[in-house]
């Protein structure tokens, strides 16, 4: 019997990706077997290869999957000021990197895991990315409203800045969620010569 009796494959193939994602944010993904994983489905670790072909493709797919959903997830106003868009992209990045640590930490630290193909993907979804943010900084300097000497390292320092949060944060900490959106909002104002 490959699954557990009463298992189903819409309700398998989703556990899967969550466990093996909490697995390797928790463990690493070079300590984390497909046994592993399997035992946290409920299920012998040959029905894993009905969902992925092996856990390398399972790593590139979170790791896919997570910046589509970032991407799908942001939306933007090229018409608006750009410090205005700024703003919102801070408190977006920020609301989405702590609705989803896991992702993201597996999207930092997990990288280096790829095989040189799946990497070259997700560094294009990434590209993809910090190209939006890099376009408001673009526009904040020709509108006169940014001082920042190079916007492709501002975007990338800006990006790691905001992603840290998931580092530290913890629910029912010191800060709310509004209240440390507000903070990084006014680093990344500094960090872009805002007035």
């Amino acid at each position: 019997m490959a699954r557990t009796q009463g298992s189903r494959a819409e309700i398998t193939g989703p556990l899967l990706r969550d466990e093996a994602r909490r697995l390797f944010a928790r463990q690493g993904y070079a300590a984390v077997s497909m046994r592993q994983i399997a035992a946290a489905v409920g299920v012998q670790a040959g029905a894993l290869y009905a969902y992925t072909p092996d856990k390398q493709a399972l790593l590139h797919d979170l790791l896919e999957s997570h910046m589509q959903d970032l991407l799908a997830a942001w939306s933007d106003d090229p018409r608006a000021d750009a410090l205005a868009r700024l703003e919102r992209f801070v408190r977006f990045h920020i609301g989405f990197s702590l609705d989803h640590p896991d992702a993201v930490f597996l999207s930092y630290m997990e990288l280096r895991n790829l095989t040189p193909d799946n990497f070259a993907r997700i560094a294009q979804l990434r590209g993809r990315y910090e190209a939006l943010l890099e376009g408001i900084l673009r526009d904040g300097i020709a509108a006169g409203l940014m001082r920042i000497e190079d916007p492709k390292l501002t975007t990338l320092a800006l990006i790691a800045m905001l992603t840290g949060v998931t580092n530290w944060y913890r629910e029912g900490g010191r800060l709310d969620r509004a209240r440390i959106a507000d903070i990084y909002w006014g680093l990344a104002r500094g960090a872009v010569g805002a007035a």
